[in-house]
């Protein structure tokens, strides 16, 4: 499980370290692809097969899910955590998430969200002024 919130920096060959924490849950090969709010997703390879096997199953005579299918599908990219426990970020995912220096990296249960810090800084503020009314959507549905 990937819990907590840690600020890393991607080094000039596009390298960004995994939190120690996280490596063991992860494992040696894992799947990057283009997240939903300009942000990076990092799967374990058995949460990407689930993924991957919903994503499959989305009807192609909806736009939306044929969209939606291609662009997860399309932004994904097997990665290797190398001995230090970094992984390559690609050229067309680090511009998508318009990464800088400074790197969020957050876990969300069964997976990682990259972000660059500043952007994520900002969806933080913003959505934390909001919290209350997440809080009662989220009652309803019995959560």
């Amino acid at each position: 499980m990937f819990i907590g919130e840690y600020i890393y920096t991607i080094d000039q060959k596009k390298r960004l370290a995994i939190p120690s924490k996280f490596r063991k849950a992860l494992g040696n090969k894992a799947v990057i692809t283009r997240g939903i709010d300009k942000c990076l997703v990092l799967y374990p390879l058995e949460e990407w097969g689930k993924l991957a096997k919903k994503l499959e199953s989305l009807p192609t005579s909806q736009s939306e899910a044929r969209n939606f299918a291609r662009i997860m599908l399309s932004g994904a990219v097997d990665t290797k955590l190398d001995k230090l426990g970094r992984i390559l970020i690609p050229d067309f995912l680090k511009k998508y998430a318009a990464f800088k220096k400074n790197i969020a990296i957050l876990g969300l249960s069964n997976r990682i969200e990259i972000w660059d810090e500043r952007k994520w800084q900002e969806f933080k503020k913003k959505t934390e002024k909001t919290v209350g009314g997440i809080a009662e959507k989220l009652r309803e549905l019995g959560i």
